[in-house]
Parts: C-alpha cells; structure tokens; sequence
C-alpha cells in the first residue's frame, strides 16, 4: 500500500483520487482529562468509564475510554488534511471499535479514499464542490486498529 502523508494544503476536491492512502502527521495521547470530562458532558455514566475500583476486577483491570472519545480523536487527527475545505459532514457510517483504548495510549490516523462524486443534487449550485467517501482509521502505538468508520464529507473545489 502507498501511504502518502499531507499536511493540510493540497485538500480540495481535486487533490484526492480515489486509492489515496494518507497517514496523518499528529498523534496523540489520551489522557483522563481527554475521556472524562466529554463522557460526563454527554452523560455517558457507564461504570466501565469511571470506576476505577470496579474495573480491577474486570479482564481489562483499567477503565476503558468512552469510543466517542475515540472516534472524535481520530477524525479530529484527520481534519487537517480531509476537513480544511470542508463544506458539510454528510455522513459517518460502518462506525466500528476494533480494541479497546486506554488513558496514556497514543492513537494516529489513516485515511482512504474510496470514492468521490460531484456534489448531491440537494446541494445548492454555487456551492462548487464535490462529495469525498474516506475510510477512516485510529490505530494505538502498538498498531492495533482501535476505531474505523466511513465518513462522507461535502468539500470545496479549488477556486477556478
């Protein structure tokens, strides 16, 4: 597989071709701060996330990250070089947890591209832009894919 890195400047519609394979240049840590105050704001209060006493009798002996956490954090990583000419999120499907993430794990992203087409008939005429189909995924500093999912996103042309 050839992985081409970007870095944020040859996004637009017309940069990507179907087969692309990016690796995203940031990583990045999880911490507590990262998994606990976003489950708390969506009110997620499965013990698995805070009961640190309950999770050591459990096979994983640790509390485990909230997969939102997960899936915001490897699409976030992604951004830079599939959401700078953004126009709209369409979609995100075939949303999957592969591994479980833990705080002071490191994830990193990947992206394919697997398909693009002009832009939906709802979408307004001047928009001049194109919908993009990515494979998104986070892997862990141990290599192992903990998130993927399929994202359709609506991103500009390179002005004329």
């Amino acid at each position: 597989m050839d992985v081409k890195t970007l870095t944020g400047t040859h996004n637009y519609f017309e940069d990507f071709n179907v087969g692309d394979v990016f690796e995203h240049a940031r990583g990045k840590t999880v911490t507590e701060f990262d998994n606990v105050i976003l489950t708390n704001l969506v009110l997620n209060t499965a013990q698995i996330h805070f009961n640190e006493h309950l999770t050591a009798t459990l096979p994983y002996k640790s509390r485990l990250v909230f997969g939102g956490v997960t899936a915001a954090l490897v699409i976030g990583l992604a951004m830079q070089d599939t959401g700078e000419n953004a126009l709209a999120e369409l979609g995100l499907d075939e949303v999957r947890f592969r591994a479980p993430v833990f705080h002071g794990d490191t994830l990193y992203a990947f992206s394919e591209v697997l398909d693009k087409n002009e832009a939906p008939a709802n979408v307004p005429s001047n928009f001049e832009a194109g919908e993009v189909r990515f494979r998104h995924w986070g892997i862990n500093q141990n290599n192992e894919i903990v998130f993927e999912a399929v994202r359709r996103v609506l991103i500009k042309k390179r002005p004329r």
